[in-house]
């Protein structure tokens, strides 16, 4: 690979790293912390839906900005806020396909897998693309996923309790 092509893998990889990365954090984090508030399918598929399009346009958007802010040209900065939105969109739907074909603790069990697949394949790709150790790169986001999910169970359990 020329070092022009490893500088535009690099860049395609930008434009739906952080799309994909939120979307896989978020939905995990959302199936946990509903099915801990005791929510039922309809209310964890309305969830991921909104935030696969609510937050997904926001954080686009603000992408959008801040390129244009960094003088990014406009086709590119449109490039990469389509692939961002694109990548979210096709992961927060991956998540709903699961619950909506799968309840109990398989749905919870196949969601945290296929989401630490997506992170861990991730994580994987980045690192070799910075050139830097793959096992202490997925291991940091593992942890930070984590804790983004554990918090997300609490706060649906303290919700649960609080308000049930």
């Amino acid at each position: 690979m020329s070092v022009e092509n490893a500088s535009l893998t690099a860049m395609e990889i930008r434009h739906f790293s952080f799309g994909a990365t939120a979307a896989v954090v978020t939905s995990m984090a959302l199936i946990v912390g509903l099915d801990a508030a005791t929510a039922g399918t309809a209310t964890i598929v309305g969830g991921l839906l909104i935030v696969a399009l609510a937050d997904n346009l926001t954080d686009s958007l603000s992408i959008h900005i801040y390129q244009e802010s960094e003088h990014l040209p406009s086709r590119s900065a449109l490039r990469v806020t389509v692939t961002n939105f694109a990548a979210r969109l096709g992961v927060s739907l991956s998540f709903v396909a699961i619950v909506l074909l799968l309840s109990g603790p398989a749905l919870m069990i196949v969601a945290l897998a296929w989401g630490l697949l997506l992170l861990i394949g991730l994580s994987s790709l980045l690192a070799r693309e910075r050139r830097v150790a793959v096992l202490p790169e997925v291991g940091r986001h593992l942890v930070l996923a984590f804790a983004v999910i554990v918090a997300s169970r609490l706060i649906g359990a303290w919700v649960e309790a609080r308000i049930h």
